[in-house]
């Protein structure tokens, strides 16, 4: 096994079968990892923008604006646990498929990481408040933080954004290494001319 240390997988001594599927995860199968967990992240997504379409061009009211799964399954919109597990899954995701990025396409999915680790905080502010039964400044539902200045369809349509953005920007970098020894994954994700010494 290389010793590199220029790349997090390779210089990483992964024994185990968790271990050996997180180094598969971000080696050899890390374009289908990544394929598989933007599937995810976009059926998040598709809930928001439906939800907002529903709100602004239809012109529902916002207890009737349960975006796409909310329709059939009114119930998982009025859900906080729903909510937490996307948000749980997410964070996950980003947290399994970090070792496979380097290079400027690290940063990137990093910085994506952490704007999800506050989303994931905020969701879990609200999961809490759902299993005690005592809402933030005694108010009916249970509200996040930032929910307190922003309305909560608008808070999570921007949440998603943010977080989307720099995920997509990593993907974008660390499909394109810049140079191919400096930055170049140890995956098959740039494929043949991005692949240096894997």
């Amino acid at each position: 096994m290389s010793t590199d240390t220029r790349h997090p997988v390779k210089s990483t001594s992964y024994t185990g079968p968790r271990n050996r599927v997180l180094r598969a995860m971000n080696t050899g199968r890390h374009e289908l990892a990544l394929k598989l967990y933007t599937v995810i992240v976009l059926a998040h997504w598709a809930e928001h923008i439906v939800q907002a379409v529903q709100i602004y061009v239809m012109d529902w009211p916002v207890p009737e604006a349960r975006g796409l799964l909310g329709i059939p399954f009114p119930w998982l919109v009025t859900s906080e646990w729903m909510h937490y597990g996307y948000a749980f899954i997410m964070l996950v995701g980003f947290l399994l498929l970090l070792p496979g990025f380097s290079g400027r396409s690290r940063m990137w999915w990093s910085a994506a990481l952490v704007l999800q680790i506050w989303h994931h905080f905020e969701h879990l502010v609200l999961v809490v408040q759902a299993i005690n039964g005592v809402n933030i400044g005694g108010g009916e539902v249970p509200i996040s933080l930032v929910q307190m200045l922003i309305p909560r369809v608008e808070l999570h349509l921007l949440y998603n954004t943010i977080v989307f953005v720099p995920m997509v920007v990593a993907m974008y970098l660390h499909s394109r290494p810049v140079t191919a020894g400096r930055e170049a994954p140890w995956c098959s994700c740039a494929g043949d001319s991005g692949r240096a010494g894997g």
